[in-house]
């Protein structure tokens, strides 16, 4: 397993690098700069700004010292928060986020799985068509739509729940609910569709003949196998959801990484933008490898190689 995590470290590094290698070259193919909407700037001024922040060189030559900086563990200055370094700003903005996150990476598992299961465990019955109506519906409604109707309900009519920031516990419930729907939804249709392929493997039947009862089969033997497709989306889900959600993060106008991010895109913040994926694509390669390994927990017949 040691060589198989190695290999996967060099890769993500390979990624890593090819995934800022991108993203710088790319926003300085965008026409315009940071400093063109600053209000009122002279040329000079311009100049200055550009020499304070090293854009006044060759591309190849900012390249070469932003890779060297990179390398060091620095990620730049903020050319639009003055006086921040992109480190700061992740290190303050992140710990919102995953907290946001990661609540809601808990409640879709632990509510989407267990509704997988019992809809294969009714399949054609009337509890099986109710979850994947609900299921269908939670998928295709937006964030943004679910985050209004609960803060139209929740907050505003009902009175029962705070809208803005997170100054209390009951002021994360909706920001979570609405993280949490969509995967929640996604979680149990795909382990509703796992569930049913393992439930007509000859091991289940094997069991069945033996008198083990329904229910102890498919929740006891089935769910190890069944659960193996939602541990594979369970990754990237936590890598996104984790590095926060600009539309949730917006409408609850809660200061995580997401709503950051979005703001350094429309000022062109260039080294926050850049450091925000960077960190964005190494959360994303340690999540699928934290991924790989669990698989050798949840089933012990797959071997890392």
């Amino acid at each position: 397993m040691s060589k198989y995590i190695v290999k996967r470290i060099i890769f993500g590094l390979a990624t890593a690098f090819v995934v800022a290698t991108l993203t710088f070259f790319i926003m300085n193919l965008v026409p315009g700069g940071p400093f063109l909407s600053e209000k009122a700037i002279t040329p000079q001024a311009q100049a200055a700004l550009e020499a304070k922040y090293g854009m006044d060189k060759p591309l190849f030559e900012q390249y070469l010292t932003y890779m060297g900086d990179l390398l060091h563990g620095d990620l730049g200055s903020s050319v639009k928060k003055r006086g921040y370094t992109v480190n700061r700003i992740i290190a303050e903005r992140f710990p919102v986020s995953a907290r946001i996150g990661g609540l809601a990476i808990v409640v879709a598992f632990c509510i989407g799985v267990p509704l997988g299961s019992i809809a294969a465990y009714k399949r054609g019955k009337i509890l099986d068509n109710i979850i994947i109506v609900f299921s269908t519906a939670g998928i295709a409604i937006p964030s943004f739509l679910s985050s209004t109707l609960m803060m139209y309900f929740l907050s505003t009519k009902w009175k029962l729940l705070p809208s803005l920031g997170l100054n209390s516990p009951a002021s994360y419930i909706m920001p979570v609910a609405a993280l949490a729907l969509y995967p929640t939804c996604y979680i149990a249709r795909l382990m509703r569709s796992s569930m049913l392929d393992v439930i007509g493997q000859d091991y289940m039947r094997t069991a069945r003949a033996k008198g083990v009862s329904t229910v102890s089969s498919i929740f006891k033997h089935a769910l190890r196998n069944a659960i193996l497709p939602v541990v594979t989306y369970l990754g990237p889900l936590m890598a996104s959801l984790m590095t926060g959600s600009f539309i949730i993060e917006k409408i609850f106008t809660i200061p995580g990484l997401g709503h950051e991010f979005v703001t350094a895109i429309t000022s062109r913040d260039y080294p926050l933008i850049m450091g925000t994926t960077i960190f964005l694509a190494t959360f994303l390669i340690i999540m699928n490898v934290v991924v790989d390994i669990v698989y050798v927990f949840v089933d012990p017949r797959i071997k890392l190689r």
